[in-house]
């Protein structure tokens, strides 16, 4: 008879040099040992973690494992930092905009990626369509993103508007927000696919993580492209994202703030606009379906 494996997981820790970024760590179905185990391993390689889809009670548990974990309770990520020590710059910047306040977890997913991949993100919450002037209002804080991360339920028309004002990439993600003949997020999906925004590209439903790891890539891109590279090197991450630039081919336990809670724009400096330090304004109009 074939014993059980002790561990019934294979990291994949050459992933940071094959495609720029780290292995995630897909938190359901693995119980609290499993994913501690695994934890342990990306921090022995020097690996910033982040686990999405982490449920409360599995938190509380990994928390005492790992008191310097960071849990963000609307996202579902966990995060264990490598090192102690905080990267001084960020390569390349992404603005996560929400149609209503009920997309918010999905757009904290993608900001809690972004910021692992240590790009720099703000949020722009609750201009839907069902109030189309407030989305002009807050154009000033799109202008010079490398992508924009577009999150959506209902009908799902915000990514289409949103591409018609931006000369970058849009990464929308349709939502499970609304009611039946939503589907789930279906119907929001089916609209995004069909946007006539021609810089709009879709992921799946509530696919947080995706889009905001898509956008990163190609932020990060831009980001190297203008001479951008982090200042310090201590994990994975860094090393990664240091690793595309062109030369380089050639050689304490908290629960998370929330993002959308705070009055802050990029968390580590000034927004940036057409090269012009601006700070991000964040403000929320009140919650709405779309």
């Amino acid at each position: 008879m074939s014993q059980p494996l002790t561990e019934p997981f294979t990291l994949d820790l050459d992933r940071a040099r094959r495609c720029g970024f780290p292995e995630v760590v897909f938190g359901e179905g693995k119980c609290v040992i499993t994913l501690a185990s695994i934890f342990k391993q990306l921090l022995d390689d020097g690996t910033e973690v982040l686990a999405t889809r982490i449920a409360q009670e599995k938190s509380d548990e990994l928390l005492k494992i790992f008191p310097r974990g960071k849990y963000n309770e609307r996202a579902r990520t966990f995060r264990l930092a490598a090192d102690e020590r905080r990267f001084e710059t960020k390569c390349g910047r992404v603005v996560v905009v929400t149609a209503g306040t009920s997309d918010l977890p999905v757009a904290e997913e993608a900001f809690e990626t972004l910021d692992w991949m240590n790009v720099s993100v703000s949020m722009v919450h609750d201009v839907g369509v069902a109030g189309p002037h407030r989305l002009p209002a807050k154009l000033d804080q799109l202008r010079g993103c490398d992508a924009i991360v577009v999150v959506a339920g209902m009908e799902g028309a915000l990514p289409s508007v949103v591409g018609g004002y931006v000369d970058c990439p849009i990464i929308a993600v349709p939502t499970s927000v609304g009611y039946g003949a939503n589907l789930g997020g279906i119907s929001a999906l089916l609209s995004m696919l069909n946007s006539c925004a021609a810089n709009v590209t879709v992921v799946n439903i509530d696919a947080g993580f995706k889009g905001g790891y898509v956008a990163g890539l190609i932020a990060s891109r831009a980001g190297q492209g203008r001479g951008e590279q982090l200042s310090s090197e201590p994990t994975a991450v860094a090393s990664a994202v240091n690793a595309l630039r062109p030369e380089a081919s050639a050689h304490g336990s908290q629960k998370h703030t929330f993002p959308s809670d705070q009055a802050r724009g990029e968390q580590d400096g000034e927004a940036k606009s057409g090269g012009e330090g601006k700070p991000a304004r964040r403000t929320n109009d009140g919650e709405t379906d779309g």
